[in-house]
């Protein structure tokens, strides 16, 4: 079984996103079931952040509530938690060493010592503070058991080398799906691998449009910034919609829904060659969506080279973000 933060890991995730999304609260009582649903088929990996959210409502305040209720399930899971974002209207960070320790104090005053931070990261790279530095702030955080280890996202193989020597890096965020395929191809995974560095996938079923339950941009909430991105816009959307409908009639044929196929994909990928671990973080706004998820699909070499013709016939047209938030990304 895989390792995170010292803990054995399913490789099934949560995004914690949804639960504290702004306008879009999920009241307590149904969050509460997510999680325990999420523990009861081995989700151990939750994924958050202190932006996701108002400074008052996001996912530490959902973890220190809910390990207030459920004290016991504290050290099952292994939370991982982004920061480093000053403005999310202007994507302002502030990965500086100083900052960096801001943070983590703030975020652990939230909890309250219900719950350790098991990984700690920026959600980007601060392209104005060299990674050694935020990287040794975030060593210096672990020397004194204020994290238990450190993530990076959205980067580059070459920046991942480059915190690596600085100290242990312990995952690696990055979009992943199958209208995301960009870490398969430029080295970001066989770096992971190399250096033994767990891959977490945010945004495994491309923000929901491969559910298949995405038709038009009028299925998507009003509130969903993704909306907005390139590949939801209307001159990409229906060449986007075709890989979409093939990869659900696939999943028919197979017997399962097109989010256990997709998801499957990409935990199968740890067992190719000079490949990590690794582990989707998909969001899920009802029990039944999480077991869902957890479901792991068998996929034979015939599969993989029948979702590659997908794949290569239907390649994703637009790019991941809109220019003020691809300029974060290091490609």
């Amino acid at each position: 079984m895989p390792m995170l933060a010292g803990k054995p890991i399913s490789q099934n995730g949560l995004g914690l996103m949804r639960l504290t999304w702004k306008d879009d609260i999920t009241p307590d009582e149904n969050a509460f079931k997510i999680l325990k649903a999420a523990l009861e088929t081995g989700v151990n990996v939750w994924n958050g952040a202190d932006f996701y959210g108002t400074p008052d409502q996001n996912s530490l305040h959902l973890m220190n509530r809910y390990f207030t209720a459920y004290p016991e399930d504290a050290d099952k899971v292994v939370l991982t938690i982004k920061s480093g974002i000053v403005d999310m209207r202007s994507f302002h960070m502030d990965c500086s060493p100083a900052s960096i320790r801001n943070f983590v104090d703030s975020v652990n005053k939230i909890l309250d010592g219900k719950k350790k931070i098991d990984i700690f990261g920026c959600g980007r790279v601060d392209k104005n503070v060299p990674i050694e530095d935020t990287v040794g702030a975030l060593a210096d955080l672990v020397r004194e058991g204020k994290i238990g280890g450190i993530q990076l996202s959205e980067v580059s193989s070459d920046t991942i080398r480059r915190a690596a020597k600085v100290a242990k890096i312990d995952m690696v965020e990055a979009e992943i799906s199958l209208w995301a395929t960009d870490v398969l191809e430029n080295g970001v995974a066989e770096t992971c691998a190399e250096l033994g560095i767990t891959m977490v996938a945010h945004t495994p079923l491309g923000a929901g449009m491969l559910t298949g339950q995405i038709r038009s941009l009028d299925d998507m909430p009003a509130n969903d910034y993704h909306r907005f991105f390139p590949r939801f816009q209307p001159e990409n959307f229906d060449t986007n919609l075709k890989l979409v409908d093939k990869i659900k009639e696939m999943a028919e044929d197979k017997g399962c829904t097109a989010p256990q196929l997709a998801l499957s994909w990409i935990k199968a990928q740890s067992r190719q060659p000079n490949m990590p671990v690794f582990v989707p973080v998909a969001g899920a706004r009802s029990e039944n969506r999480v077991f869902e998820n957890a479901v792991d699909i068998d996929l034979s070499d015939r599969d993989f080279t029948t979702i590659k013709s997908i794949l290569d016939s239907f390649p994703v047209v637009g790019h991941r973000y809109p220019p003020s938030a691809a300029q974060l990304t290091e490609y």
